[in-house]
């Protein structure tokens, strides 16, 4: 059993990482325009399999990236490519449009692909994420009294109570949209839209000097 400040420092790490809180308002943003139980549906979707992701980068480590001759640092600048073209919608405003030109079969179709990108990829599991999952991985393993797979059975514990929370974050961010209105809809989209491709950038110019170090 890894030490209570192996297990604290880990939870901290994956909190930070993961960053429930800052991206409910980024969730809000990309979600404006769905109805409550579609917003739900697509958190739940979103938490789930970026919890599979991450998962399974504690369970195999950097095996599924090196087999496929895939650095973390080349996951960054992809992540971060597609994250700005999303920030680049939500600033003008296109995903709206498309949305309202959209059935209700497409609408289904609209909920999935949100939920794998970008809430799951690269908001919530992203390289930062992936990346701390995969060397506290190691680390409490190496630190567990009961063998290795104990180590691993704790962080993806770790892990689930996480994004319980985040899902809980996700969901309550509704809360706060009723109290925008269409106007403040759209701003925050825009202004949110903004930081998204901030952040975008950051994550391809990191990945970028890892790169070419």
């Amino acid at each position: 059993m890894p030490s209570f400040d192996a297990l604290l420092n880990a939870f901290i790490t994956l909190f930070v990482t993961i960053d429930p809180i800052g991206n409910a308002p980024l969730f809000l943003g990309l979600t404006a325009s769905l109805s409550k139980k579609d917003r739900r549906a697509t958190a739940l979707r979103g938490v789930l399999i970026a919890f599979g992701i991450l998962a399974l980068f504690a369970l195999t480590g950097m095996a599924v990236l090196d087999g496929m001759g895939i650095t973390i640092d080349a996951f960054r600048v992809a992540g971060g490519l597609l994250l700005f073209y999303t920030a680049f919608e939500m600033i003008y405003l296109q995903r709206e449009e498309r949305k309202k030109k959209t059935s209700t079969a497409a609408m289904k179709n609209q909920i999935a692909n949100l939920a794998v990108f970008p809430l799951a990829i690269p908001l919530l599991a992203g390289p930062g994420a992936i990346s701390a999952t995969i060397l506290l991985s190691s680390e409490l393993s190496a630190t567990s009294t009961n063998g290795h797979w104990m180590g691993v059975f704790i962080l993806v514990a770790l892990l689930f109570s996480i994004f319980l929370l985040t899902y809980v974050t996700l969901c309550g961010a509704e809360y706060v949209d009723k109290y925008l209105g269409d106007t403040g809809r759209l701003v925050l989209t825009r202004l949110l839209g903004v930081l998204l491709a901030a952040l975008a950038v950051q994550y391809v110019a990191d990945g970028a000097v890892q790169l070419f170090r």
